[in-house]
């Protein structure tokens, strides 16, 4: 009776902790809910605005929709943060300048996103320029500067954000 009783506590601590240790689910955002969020983004003004923040165990992953009208290329930024941003380009075309170094570099506050500062500049000296089409992927770590020097038309685009520091409140 003894031996039961043990081997039914043991059993219902191992359930238990195997629970808690199970991974999260899966979090879906459609096309057609993607579509919709970016078309609801004002057209004349730069938006980065989440679609979802999720916990993925351990850390979180944000999705991000962006608007960027093509009058509005802006300045260069560079995030101190140890979030990579990962661009996935839905439409439009236009040139983007990563690594390098901001000229003029000023604080631009903080982050609405995760807290922490936002340095800002008029352009990047030396860094890798390239031509962004619907379909490309760009990996940006953290705090490196990145810039649309030149916009050929109206971009959207996704934002994955890995955030190992659960900065990104869950949306």
């Amino acid at each position: 009776m003894r031996l039961a009783a043990l081997a039914l506590i043991v059993a219902t601590n191992v359930a238990g902790a195997a629970a808690q240790d199970s991974p999260p689910p899966a979090v879906d955002i459609t096309g057609a809910a993607i579509d919709a969020f970016i078309d609801a983004l004002p057209d004349d003004a730069i938006s980065d605005r989440p679609i979802r923040i999720a916990d993925v165990g351990g850390y979180r992953v944000g999705v991000y929709g962006v608007f960027r009208p093509r009058s509005l290329p802006g300045d260069a930024i560079r995030h101190d943060t140890s979030v990579t941003e990962i661009y996935y380009m839905l439409s439009g075309t236009g040139t983007l300048v990563t690594g390098g170094r901001i000229a003029e570099e000023r604080s631009t506050g903080n982050s609405p996103n995760t807290g922490r500062p936002n340095f800002g500049g008029p352009r990047i000296d030396g860094g890798t320029s390239r031509q962004v089409v619907p379909g490309d992927v760009i990996i940006i770590p953290g705090n490196v500067p990145h810039w649309w020097s030149s916009l050929d038309t109206d971009i959207r685009y996704l934002i994955h954000r890995p955030d190992p520091e659960a900065l990104q409140p869950l949306r």
